[in-house]
């Protein structure tokens, strides 16, 4: 098998036992993205050399401190350029996916990505958070997107009850988010777990990066 890109081997120091169509998929993210990012910026030019690192491992953290049983949906509220979505999809190819955000052009870059790479698990929705009525989901995922409390207002209507069974956690909101939290937290009413970022991958960028979990 020929050898993994540098940037690739990024990943795969974290995660031993992608399948080789999961690492065929996270390769071609990559090309994919720079090209569907000179058409429609949805990844900041400085930061898409650094697509392994600050965009699919970040989003990985989730994976690598929750597993997610199969059959399960989550939606990615607020989705942007599909992160951590489309990272997650590939994680965990049995679980659904619904990708969400108000803004068209972004869910085309989303699409077209999930299509290319012939990732079945992910839909897209044109729509903002508060309108889905039609749906409930197991675990709500998003990054960076708005304050913990309105996070959790938007994602309380959407969770399913799914108890944790001690394997997968129960139903709740899954979000990445930096800095300085303490007031953010403290003005949502709620309190999450709290993991840092830099403990799960010990990379100079994660400094400041939290993972934070809120069951239902």
């Amino acid at each position: 098998m020929e050898k993994a890109p540098a940037k690739l081997e990024l990943i795969e120091n974290y995660f031993g036992d992608f399948t080789p169509r999961q690492l065929e998929q996270f390769r071609a993210l990559e090309g994919l993205y720079t090209d569907w990012n000179s058409k429609i910026n949805v990844i900041s030019r400085k930061d898409i050399d650094q697509l392994y690192s600050n965009h699919v491992l970040h989003s990985l953290a989730i994976a690598a401190a929750f597993t997610f049983p199969p059959g399960s949906k989550i939606i990615d509220i607020g989705t942007g350029g599909g992160f951590p979505g489309i990272p997650l999809a590939i994680f965990f190819p049995e679980v659904e996916f619904l990708l969400a955000d108000s803004i068209n052009k972004k869910l085309k870059v989303v699409a077209g990505v999930a299509d290319e790479i012939g990732l079945k698990n992910v839909v897209t929705r044109h729509t903002r958070v508060e309108d889905i009525k039609d749906r409930k989901f197991d675990y709500v995922v998003s990054r960076a997107v708005a304050p913990l409390g309105d996070l959790w207002r938007w994602s309380k209507p959407l969770l399913a009850k799914r108890p944790s069974d001690g394997e997968h956690p129960a139903s709740g909101l899954i979000c990445l988010k930096g800095g300085d939290l303490a007031a953010e937290i403290s003005a949502s009413g709620v309190r999450p777990k709290i993991m840092e970022v830099f403990d799960l991958f010990p990379e100079e960028n994660f400094r400041e990066k939290y993972l934070l979990y809120v069951h239902k």
